[in-house]
């Protein structure tokens, strides 16, 4: 197809598509004369893709083009996998001089749902947060960490069986950015629908 019915196809303008070709996000239309290239399906499915990267989860440019980069380099599916979380859930990149943080709340987690005892940007994030509640005195308890961590491993572990399923690229990463971040935001709205409930039936019995 050419670039006027790529543009229909994916209701993406001309011009952004041009800006996306001269970013390098979108890779060139086999060239058919000097001025005119053919598209295919790829560039249908890699536009589907910048678009819902940047309209639904909210990435930038900058971080769009990150991401593809490495699919585009080969770069293997768990640490594409890892790029792309750290980029929708906005994990901090945390780093000691000691290598990686550990807690021993955050190593209670991993013997607690006996998770892989390896370092990740993950891990990190949340005993930096950890550490972060402790500062302020608000220690986890081992049962509060065991609860949350079972509920959310029943919840990873159905989101994960979905986000590693696409043997397409594009697709692998549509389904796990998209899937991050609006799975994760159903969580927190469930939370939050939760905490309600439980507050009404607490505090309506007692009026």
């Amino acid at each position: 197809m050419q670039l006027k019915e790529l543009s229909e196809r994916t209701g993406v303008s001309p011009a952004s598509i041009k800006f996306y070709l001269r970013e390098g996000l979108l890779p060139a239309g086999r060239s058919v004369h000097s001025t005119r290239a053919e598209y295919s399906e790829h560039h249908v499915s890699r536009l589907e893709l910048i678009q819902s990267l940047r309209r639904v989860v909210g990435l930038n440019i900058a971080q769009i083009g990150s991401l593809l980069r490495m699919a585009d380099g080969g770069t293997p599916r768990l640490d594409l996998l890892a790029a792309v979380q750290r980029t929708v859930l906005g994990l901090d990149d945390v780093s000691t001089e000691h290598g990686d943080l550990r807690t021993p709340a955050g190593d209670a987690v991993v013997r607690f749902r006996n998770w892989p005892d390896v370092p990740s940007d993950a891990r990190n994030s949340l005993n930096a947060h950890l550490a972060l509640m402790e500062s302020l005195g608000v220690p986890v308890t081992d049962d509060l960490l065991n609860a949350y961590s079972q509920a959310v491993d029943t919840i990873a572990a159905a989101n994960i069986s979905a986000t590693t399923a696409p043997d397409d690229v594009n697709q692998l990463i549509m389904t796990a950015a998209v899937g991050m971040h609006l799975h994760g935001q159903l969580v927190l709205k469930l939370l939050a629908l939760a905490h309600t409930s439980h507050a009404i039936r607490r505090y309506e019995t007692h009026a």
